[in-house]
């Protein structure tokens, strides 16, 4: 038999989630009225990891590097789907081994494609 779930089920789950949104305005609103407001050049300044702000921020910044950064994120992420792969390397059998070696053809088919268009080439 089943049974049918009705408003008063989801009472509870209300309650928290106003509570909650509570919580969170009620915690933005106290600390915006009662911290401290001392504005000094040090606190309006721009921080950077700790380094000094030199010259104009909106200079132009070689696109290169974001195309590394991304390549690299690309791949690591890739790398990620290979643990699985290798503890359990015993119970897949040859699917698995013929399978790893498609996803990896393919991963190599992507870097010969990078390399092709020189992405990763500074000059």
């Amino acid at each position: 038999m089943e049974t049918q779930s009705t408003a008063q089920d989801f009472l509870p789950i209300l309650f928290q989630v106003i509570v909650a949104l509570g919580f969170v305005v009620v915690t933005l609103f106290a600390t915006h009225f009662l911290g401290p407001k001392r504005k000094t050049n040090d606190k309006l300044s721009t921080f950077e990891a700790g380094i000094k702000v030199v010259g104009n921020a909106r200079q132009p910044f070689s696109i290169k590097y974001f195309l590394v950064a991304i390549l690299f994120v690309l791949f690591d992420v890739e790398v990620i789907f290979m643990y699985p792969w290798a503890v359990n390397f015993r119970e897949l059998g040859w699917n698995g081994i013929i399978e790893m070696f498609i996803f990896m053809g393919t991963l190599l088919l992507g870097f010969i494609y990078i390399l092709k268009k020189k992405a990763l080439d500074w000059n």
